[in-house]
């Protein structure tokens, strides 16, 4: 079968359009990737067992993309290279990776009528809520998260069958949009085995943090991440763990809010902010750590999805403190691979640690138990099996 996956923006990256696409090539599909270029970029290479084809746009048909259901110039503009990409690659069906473009995927596919995904990465209306630009003018007055929310539930309907990352995502879209749970499969954004059985590992990394009681947090760090529960906490505990250290890999436009949290609060040495890394060095970021954290706020886009690090940080084996953000709590608990803490909690945040750090044995059970749950259960060989039957049973 000839599937047309549909990216809005530039390839690569993306580890869950590369991750779904070469499971479906090594099940004898042919993925063809339509995608965006801002450069002088090849129109057309094949990656990974992926043929890309790219096609230009600006930095207008970028910004205009935000409006993409405020005004009808994105969708139109996209309309038309779509068309052109399913009639000239001859494609079978049609695999939407989220709802920003999908408009236009289904305005192009009007005459063809052929079938269609659509894979939802995130609650995109929901997480629009805490985008700073739409917190105030002009963003607030052109940009409607309830027409966004509109027209995820009109797609949705649409759509011939619909993929999310949790169980409770589709919990969620089923009783919002009353979709078929049969054409609603879920696929998380796990880990593939060799990430944690091939990885190597930065002695510097290693021998950097040797001497000190780390928690380790990876990622975006935009504030509703939850990271200034973890630096007032830090406040308190270096009282108790004075080996104790906060280490942040990731940034965020935000970052200079939480330095000036660290900074006021005088806690310069136990918070170590490493900015954006190479992801390579994760696995060592991990190994050198004793707790990995993820300490979301609550909000329906969080309560609905996983924080991918949470399943990288079990394949190293490292007990987990996460917020009480429903799907992770439900898996971390599924798996009983740490403690949950209440969002937004500092002191709940600091009991859970302390009750981690003063028993060693209960550090390594959690983590021995997550590295079991994602070694048997939770690794993406195995979670991407229902997209590959979803595409079995569309052939």
């Amino acid at each position: 079968m000839r599937i047309g996956m549909i990216l809005d923006k530039t390839f690569p990256p993306d580890p869950r359009v590369e991750n779904e696409a070469v499971s479906l090539i090594q099940n004898g599909h042919e993925v063809f990737l339509f995608c965006l270029k801002y450069s002088d970029e090849k129109n057309s290479e094949v990656y990974n067992g992926i043929i890309v084809k790219r096609y230009q746009s600006d930095k207008l048909t970028y910004k205009l993309s935000a409006l993409a259901y405020t005004f009808s110039f994105y969708t139109n503009i996209l309309t038309k290279k779509i068309h052109h990409f399913l009639v000239e690659n001859q494609i079978d069906v049609i695999h939407i990776h989220d709802i920003q473009i999908a408009e236009a995927v289904f305005k192009a596919n009007k005459k063809l009528q052929l079938k269609i995904t659509l894979d939802l990465h995130e609650n995109r209306p929901e997480i629009m809520r805490f985008y700073p630009h739409l917190q105030k003018f002009p963003g607030n007055f052109l940009i409607s998260v309830h027409k966004w929310k509109q027209k995820e539930e009109e797609l949705i309907k649409k759509a011939t069958n619909v993929v999310v990352v949790t169980e409770e995502a589709k919990e969620e879209i089923v009783n919002r949009t009353h979709k078929n749970p049969k054409n609603v499969v879920v696929v998380p954004n796990t880990v593939h085995k060799n990430y944690y059985n091939k990885a190597e590992l930065n002695q510097d990394i290693l021998e950097n943090y040797k001497n000190d009681f780390v928690l380790l947090y990876v990622g975006d760090t935009g504030l509703r991440r939850g990271l200034q529960t973890a630096i007032q906490s830090i406040s308190t505990l270096k009282n108790t763990i004075q080996q104790i250290k906060l280490v942040i890999v990731g940034s965020n436009t935000s970052d200079s809010i939480l330095k000036k949290q660290v900074e006021e609060l005088g806690i310069q040495n136990w918070v170590d902010f490493q900015g954006w890394q190479n992801e390579k060095l994760f696995p060592s970021y991990m190994s050198a750590s004793a707790i990995c954290i993820s300490p979301l706020h609550r909000n329906l886009h969080h309560d609905t999805t996983y924080a991918n690090k949470i399943f990288q940080y079990m394949s190293f084996a490292k007990p987990l403190l996460v917020s009480d953000a429903i799907s992770q709590k439900n898996i971390v608990e599924k798996a009983n691979s740490g403690l949950v803490h209440i969002a937004e909690d500092s002191t709940d945040f600091s009991a859970k640690v302390l009750e981690l750090y003063q028993n060693k044995d209960l550090q390594h059970r959690l983590g021995v138990n997550g590295k079991h749950f994602i070694d048997t259960e939770f690794y993406w060989e195995k979670t991407s099996e229902k997209l590959i039957d979803l595409y079995t049973n569309l052939s």
